[in-house]
């Protein structure tokens, strides 16, 4: 099981999302903690110079990073798809 930690950019991202989807979201980013593959279908890595991966939920993205050595999500930024990347 991964550990889930915020940026402090992504927090406020979340906090500017409506209730319903905030609710849809933390659900996926558990699930995501848990079992990656379950959701293997919605995750994609991002091209550039970081290794970095986005989840997509609805119209949503969640964009992170993940450390296999210390099994740690860390959520980079969270926001609709127009305007996060």
């Amino acid at each position: 099981m991964y550990e889930l930690k915020f940026l402090g950019r992504a927090l406020d991202d979340l906090q500017r999302i409506d209730k319903p989807h905030q609710r849809i979201i933390k659900e996926k980013l558990l699930i995501l903690a848990h079992n990656s593959e379950a959701l293997k279908n919605n995750i994609k890595r991002l091209q550039g110079g970081e290794d970095l991966f986005r989840l997509r939920v609805g119209s949503y993205r969640v964009v992170f990073k993940k450390e296999e050595r210390r099994l740690l999500i860390l959520i980079v930024r969270i926001g609709h798809r127009k305007e996060v990347y």
